[in-house]
């Protein structure tokens, strides 16, 4: 309306200009040349306004025409059967022009409706693709809908137990009585779809996506372009289609953690049981055997079954400690609490609390006096080293000898754990520091080696795997030097 009108306006004022631009060379012109002149406001009305306008120029061009240019002046009168003619031929050229001109206006319209309509259509879909969390769709679409159609509230809501809850909104909020309206018992008519233009009323559109529906848009009215409707009835359907495949992924990657969840439980079973069931077993002799038979064993049968207790005992505790450490990192709330310690000395304590353990084992510490201080944590690294100890212990020969090492490397300390045992594969030198890594040869890489892994790496250093000497199993990893390079004493 506010088009025609201002068409009309600018139709009938150009009219008037013209006509009276023209009537001091009315004596100079002929009644046809005027009629040519007074088409230009009916093709500007007509081009603004539409057809409404166009015919609102003619009429106003038909009384100027006859009133200035057509004898006798100023009077409506028109006279000779000549000039009705003129007349006539003006009105009928005039209103042909005006539909002509109006048609054309229409169809460029059209064509730009169309053109913003598949612009908008282009945008939407842009903001529905990618993998978005649900949350972030859901959001995405409301907000969409609300600032490119102008809608001034946008509400989505999903049915939960019977009920449906609003999940996003944008702009005016649902009051709880527009609420209770939707509910599928309330009673209540709720226009439904896009087929006609509504100012401020309610209205729902389904979002429905493999024959189930996956939401409601409640909109506070509709866009008035009926291209803009059939845009918005079409990025419905594409964001249903978005949502449901967002709720899909959501269910997957949930289904994908509780696989891994499960997974680690089996794992985590598997290994705490082949690492319980040998030291539970001699434990469960030893005792056994103390209980029902000590007079009959000699001092060193009885000496020799308590160590084995004992030795057995440390080993259990070892695996409860792992047990907690693991369950440290993966919570991710263990900390590093560096400052400047001896090597030697970490070397050392490590090395006797393992002492009962490796007492079928000799030990070989080759731990230069002058080797600087290094700034670490002692515990989280002692621990580094017990585990290694203890590894190399489970895969050495009876007779076999455990190599500690340490040596000063540019700016850093690198310290290395080498036992005689088999060895490892070159294919599985990297799995061996996975949690609960199974080897070819029946070893199992357990919770040690990964322990000491995520300890070493929390210093900022690396822990790898070389071929010992005698092809046996090199544990070496890197220590960073303290600020002050001397040897602490």
């Amino acid at each position: 309306m506010r088009r025609h009108l201002v068409g009309s306006i600018v139709g009938v004022a150009s009219v008037l200009v013209l006509g009276f631009a023209m009537l001091p060379l009315r004596s100079h012109i002929s009644v046809s040349t005027a009629a040519l002149v007074l088409v230009i406001p009916v093709v500007v009305g007509s081009a603004i306004g539409g057809i409404k306008a166009g015919v609102s120029s003619v009429i106003a061009g038909f009384l100027v025409y006859d009133y200035g240019y057509i004898p006798p002046y100023k009077t409506l009168d028109v006279g000779t059967p000549q000039n009705w003619a003129a007349l006539a031929v003006y009105v009928i050229v005039m209103l042909a022009v005006a539909s002509v001109v109006a048609s054309l206006d229409s169809s460029r319209i059209e064509a730009q409706r169309g053109s913003e309509a598949a612009l908008h259509l282009s945008e939407l879909s842009e903001h529905l693709v990618g993998d978005r969390p649900v949350d972030e769709l859901l959001e995405t679409i409301v907000s969409t809908v609300h600032a490119v159609f102008a809608i001034p509230g946008v509400s989505l809501l999903v049915l939960d137990e019977g009920v449906l809850k609003v999940v996003a909104s944008a702009g005016e909020p649902l009051s709880d009585e527009e609420l209770a309206r939707l509910g599928p018992h309330s009673g209540q008519p709720i226009s439904v779809g896009t087929d006609a233009e509504s100012s401020g009323e309610l209205r729902t559109i389904a979002l429905s996506a493999s024959g189930r529906a996956v939401g409601i848009l409640a909109l506070r009215g509709l866009p008035t372009s009926k291209n803009d409707r059939a845009v918005l009835n079409t990025f419905a359907n594409d964001a249903a289609l978005a949502l449901e495949r967002a709720q899909l992924r959501e269910l997957a990657l949930r289904s994908k953690l509780l696989e891994e969840v499960d997974r680690f439980r089996q794992s985590l079973m598997g290994a705490v049981s082949h690492d319980l069931r040998t030291p539970l077993a001699t434990i469960k002799v030893a005792s056994s055997t103390l209980s029902n038979r000590f007079a009959a064993l000699s001092n060193e049968q009885v000496a020799e079954l308590y160590d084995l207790i004992e030795v057995e005992s440390d080993r259990l505790t070892r695996l409860v400690s792992n047990l907690l450490d693991i369950t440290r990192i993966e919570a991710g709330v263990f900390t590093v609490h560096a400052t400047p310690s001896s090597v030697q000395e970490i070397v050392r304590e490590a090395v006797n609390v393992m002492e009962p353990t490796l007492s079928a084992h000799r030990v070989e510490s080759i731990v230069p006096a002058a080797l600087p201080a290094v700034n670490v944590d002692p515990l989280l690294i002692g621990q580094v080293l017990i585990n290694l100890l203890d590894n190399a212990n489970r895969h050495s020969p009876a007779d076999g000898v455990i190599t500690v090492e340490a040596r000063r490397e540019e700016n850093q300390v690198v310290l290395s754990v080498a036992d005689q045992g088999p060895g490892i594969a070159p294919n599985q030198r990297q799995a061996v520091f996975e949690r609960f890594a199974q080897l070819d040869k029946g070893g199992r890489a357990g919770l040690g080696l990964t322990i000491a892994k995520n300890f070493v790496e929390a210093h900022g250093e690396e822990i790898w795997y070389e071929d010992a000497p005698n092809q046996g199993a090199k544990f070496v990893f890197s220590l960073p030097l303290a600020d002050d390079t001397g040897p602490l004493r």
